[in-house]
């Protein structure tokens, strides 16, 4: 595969994952993140590091907002539950294996 081919195709596989957890508004992201080790938050975080890299600055909240889909503060006040003391547990659980923010080329 050429480089540019693999970087639409990385491209068109962020997006439909974006897609897929902006539908998914009853998937938490503590519940997310207790299994997987990266939540919605985390692909904002790894959105604004690889546009900062590449040039293009960005605040955490405009990333945020190309994640969900809406302004954070939107998205919690119709979507967000607060989170169990056994979610809190396991998140403390699980931190070690929570995906570490960088850019990945």
């Amino acid at each position: 595969m050429d480089e540019m081919t693999r970087l639409k195709a990385e491209a068109a596989a962020f997006r439909g994952l974006v897609q897929h957890l902006q539908k998914r508004t009853d998937a938490a992201n503590i519940d997310i993140m207790n299994t997987a080790g990266f939540c919605r938050n985390c692909l904002a975080k790894w959105y604004r590091a690889a546009a900062e890299h590449y040039g293009a600055p960005m605040t955490y909240e405009q990333a945020q907002e190309v994640v969900y889909g809406m302004p954070i503060g939107d998205w919690k006040a119709k979507h967000q539950k607060p989170s169990t003391p056994e979610q809190d547990k396991k998140f403390e659980d699980t931190k070690p294996l929570h995906a570490k923010i960088s850019v990945v080329e």
